[in-house]
């Protein structure tokens, strides 16, 4: 009985081998091909991809170069433009102040000239009063423009500053002091506009 028992126990694992291969599909080599052509598919369209991706950031990284070097020329354009117009508004200012400076040393003039008898000064003073104040007027828009004048009674003759038109015999002063200013000069910033002339000890 025993024996009946254990032939019928192995018959029945027999017959579970046998429906579990019947479950388990098989994998045809028809199958395999078909697996490992898509899986070439999937890589080589990555890779095709990966190639593209490539080009569009080489592109990207062009095009990114070319917009800074244009950014940069603009900028470089802009600063060329604003020093061409700030030297454009400084050369028409020195040729304004240039023609107005002749107008100043005839005030001067002017004044340096007018009468100091008591008699002939009451009757001139309201005049001569008018002068002085068109005379402070234009020094003060000199002097809101930057334009100095420059110092040259009692200083050594500079080249850079003063010309020397004249020279005399001044025991008391060192040779190439400045011993009279014939024509004040003026700076405009640290720019000569004109130089003094002066005359100078020998």
């Amino acid at each position: 009985m025993t024996k009946k028992v254990l032939d019928g126990k192995e018959h029945c694992g027999e017959h579970l081998k046998d429906r579990e291969k019947k479950d388990v599909p098989e994998t045809s080599a028809g199958q395999e091909e078909s697996l490992q052509g898509a899986e070439e598919s999937s890589l080589s369209k990555i890779a095709e991809l990966e190639i593209e991706l490539l080009k569009h950031k080489e592109q990207s990284d062009k095009y990114r170069d070319e917009l800074l070097r244009k950014a940069a020329d603009f900028e470089n354009f802009r600063k060329q433009k604003e020093r061409e117009s700030m030297m454009a508004s400084s050369r028409a200012l020195e040729n304004i102040i240039r023609e107005l400076l002749p107008v100043v040393d005839d005030v001067k003039r002017v004044l340096q000239h007018a009468p100091l008898n008591a008699a002939t000064s009451a009757e001139a003073r309201p005049y001569i009063e008018g002068v002085e104040l068109v005379k402070k007027s234009l020094e003060k828009w000199l002097d809101q423009k930057g334009v100095k004048a420059i110092e040259s009674k009692g200083m050594k003759l500079d080249v850079n500053f003063h010309e020397a038109i004249s020279q005399i015999d001044q025991p008391d002063a060192e040779p190439d002091t400045i011993i009279d200013e014939y024509q004040t000069g003026y700076l405009l910033g640290d720019k000569v506009i004109r130089h003094a002339k002066v005359i100078v000890a020998k």
